[in-house]
């Protein structure tokens, strides 16, 4: 079963699921060696998992296993979460969870157990302990003999705390000190940590600074009875500290508990939630989980769904005109009584039309030809640049066909992004691109787009391997009027190409009317 620490932990990356056999976000270029193409995109470290698991450090530097391994399963790094708000620009905002308790209370029991029950992709488990201040020799000697208040404000690095926390809502990167409780002093080596979805933020004056209480969305107070958090403060700082029993209740008879009923107990009042029996209390931790994804729901896909409503549709945008023979394979595409066989038939047709209607967008320059008749021919031919054309796997991939059919030897690449169902977000999961694309013009292909999550990961992507943002053409069988603003938001000089707009997408963000979305990862049939 899940064993909770007993020592809390400085700041780390708790990541989500194993990843898929062969997963390894690489790239394989056609003359070079495969190279960690996930690696390359530096808005954020990488992501590309070791061989072993991943570790934690503690408070005290010491090495211990991953700290969401359970009986069933340990959480490893799967897809890497966006890293960009609905604007394009890299990162957005966390949702902060703090926790605060007296001494042995079991914050961090709690903490773990959240972290556990919510299941995201990305989490940073961020503890006050990490941010004592330095203590002098006098004060040194003072910790030496149980005579130091750790339990009093002034005891704590508020300034250093709060700008820490407060750069990792905003998903930058931060440096956090390791406090060795031993030495009562900070380690040489601060520990570099990264922007998250859900930052759990725990000590025993989390709601004591009106500043801190600022950047904690939910706030959550763990209660338990003063005996069992002296049973439990003996038995850590006898065994993992090493302290005398005597010194530890000295030190709780003098300044943890009227610490507690001065400064900690009377923050309750701040607190949202408060839990009773801390971590054995799972009622109120289901509640707190179910809050939270709710929250991240508003947050994230919500904000997408509603940014854009009402607005004229982009002029990036290049919709297919709608003749006759057009409206007629859309007819038989969006019927539900079309067979297989021709629902591919007649999309593969779809394809080839939005292809050659993608290529008069290519700049073109006049030239002049002698025909076979030695007469001269004013025409027009694409300038040197190269095309490219790169798959969002797995329908993307369908469009591939039509592609080459149309574009003779044009360099392909595969992006696979796949919605992790727990949290609704794309996440990116592997990466193949040809070599130099910074100078293509990349013809980016979906099967359809309804909210424009994927796509926009994709262009990012794009836009981080340095291909500049105009020289991207999105295409797909079918849009939604939703994906088509979110994308020109974010993208302004992005084209968008597409047979057909639709107006609306349901509650599961399926476009709305529709086609047979289900058909369109058709496989191995091309």
């Amino acid at each position: 079963g899940f064993e909770p620490s007993s020592t809390r932990s400085s700041p780390s990356f708790h990541p989500r699921s194993p990843p898929a056999k062969g997963g390894r976000a690489e790239r394989e270029d056609e003359d070079g060696p495969r190279t960690p193409a996930l690696d390359s995109l530096t808005c954020r470290p990488p992501l590309t998992p070791s061989l072993s698991p991943r570790k934690r450090t503690t408070s005290q530097s010491k090495t211990e296993p991953p700290l969401l391994r359970t009986s069933k399963r340990t959480i490893y790094t799967a897809g890497r979460p966006p890293w960009y708000n609905e604007t394009g620009t890299p990162f957005k905002e966390a949702f902060v969870i703090g926790l605060c308790g007296g001494s042995a209370s079991g914050k961090t029991t709690v903490a773990n157990k959240i972290i556990e029950a919510l299941d995201v992709p990305w989490v940073v488990l961020l503890s006050m302990d990490s941010f004592y201040k330095v203590l002098n020799k006098d004060q040194q000697q003072l910790a030496a003999c149980n005579e130091y208040n750790f339990d009093h404000p002034d005891a704590f690095d508020f300034d250093l705390l709060i700008s820490v926390l407060r750069k990792l809502k905003e998903g930058k990167s931060v440096k956090v000190p390791v406090y060795d409780f031993t030495t009562h002093s900070r380690s040489k080596e601060w520990k570099t940590i990264y922007g998250a979805n859900v930052i759990v933020f725990e000590g025993i004056l989390a709601f004591a600074n009106k500043e801190l209480l600022q950047l904690l969305d939910m706030k959550v107070f763990v209660d338990t009875d003063s005996d069992i958090r002296l049973v439990r403060r003996l038995k850590r700082d006898i065994m993992e500290r090493g302290r005398e029993v005597a010194g530890v209740i000295k030190q709780y008879s003098k300044f943890v508990k009227p610490a507690f009923e001065q400064y900690i107990e009377p923050t309750m009042q701040a607190a949202d939630i408060v839990v009773p029996r801390g971590g054995e209390n799972f009622v109120a931790l289901d509640l707190i989980v179910q809050h939270v994804h709710s929250q991240l729901e508003k947050v994230r896909r919500a904000a997408l769904a509603s940014a854009h409503q009402g607005q004229p549709l982009p002029k990036t945008l290049s919709v297919l005109d709608s003749t006759p023979q057009v409206r007629g394979m859309h007819t038989i595409i969006r019927n539900k009584e079309t067979t297989r066989d021709e629902f591919i038939f007649y999309s593969k047709r779809l394809m080839r039309l939005l292809i050659e209607h993608a290529l008069s967008f290519l700049p073109l320059k006049p030239v002049t030809v002698e025909t076979p008749q030695g007469t001269v021919y004013e025409g027009k031919r694409f300038h040197r640049q190269r095309i490219t054309g790169v798959s969002i796997l797995r329908a993307g991939e369908t469009m591939e066909q039509a592609l080459t059919a149309v574009c003779k030897d044009i360099r392909l690449g595969k992006i696979l992004i796949q919605t992790n169902h727990n949290t609704g977000e794309p996440e990116l999961h592997y990466l193949r691109l040809p070599k130099e694309i910074s100078e293509d013009y990349v013809i980016l292909m979906d099967s359809t787009v309804s909210t424009g999550a994927a796509a926009m990961m994709a262009i990012r992507v794009l836009l981080d391997h340095d291909v500049q943002e105009d020289r991207i053409f999105l295409l797909s069988l079918l849009m939604a009027e939703m994906g088509v603003h979110s994308v020109a938001y974010a993208f302004p000089r992005v084209r968008i190409i597409t047979t057909a707009v639709d107006k609306r997408v349901s509650e599961e963000f399926h476009i709305i009317p529709g086609i047979g979305e289900k058909e369109l990862c058709w496989g191995g049939t091309l």
